[in-house]
């Protein structure tokens, strides 16, 4: 009886467990991809052992795909190689790590899916643990099918209300991290809820996980309902899998409470150059950018490629701003392409890439010279992450990305909202 994550580790643990215990669980997947890969390969030779169950084994190539130098397809080369080697069933080419785990079935309520990228909190939003490791103990996984855990504290995270027009789950968690701050979740688990959070579709709710990260948090949480059901039987293969327990807390204790009525928020931008460095968009609109990347684990999902191509139609780009567009998935960029966003994209002056990161790591795609500044879908914004060090980035939403894109400048996006709306 407990929080969200005491109810998920306790069923793994076949008894009741509490926050401050450590556990030695079986985990569900084991995620890595090109950019990790290689390390949790050097790993698992040292440790010298097969892997247990090939099965739970799931690699990606997206951070650096397709390669954009020497050294990545390098590292492509060594995880063919690898995966040919060892006969694995699960290597991916379609897109960003965390949509295409969840779009394939890998993630479903209460199970426990460990990756080498710090993003794989990303799985809570579907009522699973998900953590990001190092590549060692992706190695050692590998062979034992386990990882240790201490169990965290949990924050609860309350929120009320509607928001606005014009205002999303984007501007909410960036909201909550100027709040919380980035290190206001350390090795805490942030649970997620009350009735704002029970009215989003899941590609919103992925926003919320995703960017507990960026506070620091173990993993981020939210209770698996009717949504994350109706959702894993109708757009993944994991309906053969279920049925799924609809897991939540139960006569919890939480470390802290922190409840929100959204309904009083503007848009956020996230400044440079820290996440948490949030103001009301008001406080910044105007600022002169020189590019706008809508993209990521965050807000690269096909809504978010619809709200930016409803503002784009019919207009045109800033002539002086790169516009960048990365559909997070294969998956995503087909039906994007079949219901004729990807053509009013295009048309209006935008770049549309191929999936993946892309320009969220400034490997490729979208780098920013010295004095550049960008605004963005991402989920962080530390110094040098798009290129160079001496370059900005902004986060906001992809309403927000949209407007700014079309004036060069930081926008509300509620004024082309209302303009669409007549």
């Amino acid at each position: 009886m407990g929080t969200l994550v005491e109810e998920i580790f306790s069923r793994k643990a076949g008894r009741i467990v509490k926050a401050g215990e450590i556990l030695l669980l079986d985990v569900d997947y084991i995620m890595s991809h090109d950019n990790t890969t290689p390390l949790a390969i050097r790993a698992f030779r040292e440790i010298g052992k097969p892997i247990l169950d090939k099965n739970r084994v799931v690699i990606h190539l997206d951070h650096a795909y397709p390669a954009p130098n020497v050294l990545a397809a390098e590292n492509h080369r060594r995880i063919f190689d690898f995966v040919k080697e060892q006969e694995l069933p699960h290597l991916f080419q379609q897109g960003v790590c965390h949509q295409v785990m969840i779009e394939e079935g890998f993630v479903t309520p209460g199970s426990i899916v460990i990756g080498a990228d710090s993003h794989s909190n990303t799985y809570g939003a579907l009522g699973a643990f998900g953590t990001g490791l190092g590549s060692t103990e992706i190695g050692v996984a590998w062979v034992t099918g386990k990882c240790w855990f201490k169990v965290p504290e949990t924050i609860r995270v309350e929120l009320h209300g509607r928001t606005q027009a014009g205002v999303y789950a984007k501007d909410v968690m960036i909201y909550i991290a100027g709040l919380l701050g980035m290190d206001g979740g350390t090795y805490r688990s942030v649970e997620f809820g009350g009735e704002y959070i029970d009215q989003l579709p899941l590609h919103e709710r992925i926003i919320f996980p995703n960017m507990s990260t960026e506070i620091g948090a173990k993993c981020g949480l939210i209770a698996a309902d009717q949504v994350t059901l109706d959702y894993l039987d109708n757009e993944t293969p994991a309906k053969g899998k279920g049925p799924f327990e609809q897991i939540r807390p139960a006569n919890p204790r939480y470390e802290r409470l922190l409840e929100l009525d959204v309904s009083t928020l503007a848009p956020q931008v996230a400044c440079h150059p820290d996440v948490d460095n949030v103001k009301p968009l008001e406080q910044v609109e105007g600022l002169e950018v020189q590019e706008v990347y809508i993209g990521t684990c965050t807000n690269a999902r096909y809504e978010d490629l619809e709200i930016v191509a409803n503002m784009l139609r019919g207009r045109k780009v800033n002539p002086f701003t790169r516009v960048i567009v990365t559909p997070a998935s294969a998956r995503i960029y087909k039906k994007a392409l079949q219901n004729g966003l990807i053509e009013i994209l295009m048309d209006a002056g935008c770049t549309v890439t191929g999936t993946g990161c892309g320009a969220c790591i400034g490997r490729h795609g979208g780098i920013l010279a010295p004095g550049e500044r960008a605004l963005t879908t991402m989920n962080r914004n530390f110094i040098g992450r798009m290129g160079s060090p001496l370059s900005e980035i902004y986060l906001a939403s992809p309403a927000t990305a949209a407007a700014t894109a079309l004036t060069g400048r930081i926008t509300d996006p509620r004024e082309y909202l209302m303009q669409n709306a007549e």
